[in-house]
């Protein structure tokens, strides 16, 4: 049995019980319990503050934890980044009032910044030669400018859409962060086997995303032709059809490419197309 820690609510609790449904593992319904656990692999659910993750792991409270990048970082508790989960994605930026004539990382010299990450700013402060002034505040930092406690902010950023509503404007990019897969660097044996199943029911649902499987009838003079608009995961597969001259093609193919393969298919012969969801994709 291992204890994986995940936020108790927000998106990354969303899409982290998300990734655990897709790979097969359901978890108890519990909106108030701090402890859920999964009735088809061995492993419990323990709910907690993202910003509380990292510590929790790291002390063994929490064998693995689903966190941002950003708050490992942050926080520089000695864990082990397993796998990048490619969710929850963000970055922590540095903004400034609209108004302010920027140039470069230099204007940040004797300014005051407010922000939730002092430690991710004064390592890029350091790194840059810049001297600051670094508040940290709690939650809201995108009002400090407005209300005159800081001249610019450090602070996660989406979509940019709560910076233009506070007058700001993003000017250095200082962080790309997503959803990692941290673990205890003092598991057991036992544990790291059953972390390692994990990852690889995890593995199996990220590469089918964004895939699809597609089948189609094909005049058996143009496989060769479709094969070089169809390369699949090795080659696409290839069956007979009773219907003498006719064959059945067989394919894994990107979502992104769907459309134009499907045009230059149906030119060189392809009929009755089909398209399927792929829900794992195991090699």
């Amino acid at each position: 049995m291992i204890r994986i820690a995940v936020q108790a609510k927000g998106r990354l609790n969303e899409e982290s019980l998300a990734l655990l449904a897709e790979a097969g593992i359901s978890i108890e319904e519990s909106k108030r319990k701090l402890l859920a656990r999964a009735g088809d692999f061995p492993i419990e659910v323990l709910y907690l503050r993202d910003d509380d993750i990292p510590q929790a792991v790291s002390m063994g409270v929490a064998d693995i934890g689903i966190v941002g990048l950003n708050e490992v970082e942050e926080k520089q508790f000695d864990v082990e980044i397993v796998h990048r989960l490619g969710f929850g994605n963000c970055r922590l930026s540095l903004a400034v009032p609209k108004a302010e004539e920027y140039t470069s990382p230099a204007w940040f010299n004797g300014k005051r910044v407010a922000t939730s990450y002092p430690r991710i700013l004064t390592r890029y402060f350091e790194q840059n030669g810049i001297t600051a002034e670094i508040h940290e505040i709690a939650g809201s930092v995108e009002i400090a400018p407005s209300v005159g406690m800081a001249d610019a902010i450090f602070d996660i950023v989406s979509s940019g859409g709560t910076l233009v509503t506070n007058g700001l404007r993003e000017v250095e990019k200082v962080l790309f962060s997503e959803a990692v897969l941290i673990a205890n660097k003092q598991l057991t044996e036992e544990k790291r086997q059953v972390v390692s199943q994990l990852m690889f029911r995890f593995e199996s649902v990220e590469r089918s995303r964004g895939m699809k499987y597609m089948l189609m009838n094909l005049p058996c003079d143009r496989v060769d032709d479709a094969v070089k608009i169809l390369p699949g995961m090795k080659s696409p597969t290839i069956l007979p059809l009773a219907q003498e001259g006719w064959c059945s093609l067989h394919v894994v193919i990107k979502e992104n490419e769907l459309w134009d393969k499907i045009e230059a298919l149906k030119a060189i012969g392809a009929e009755d197309i089909l398209v399927l969801a792929l829900e794992k994709m195991i090699l």
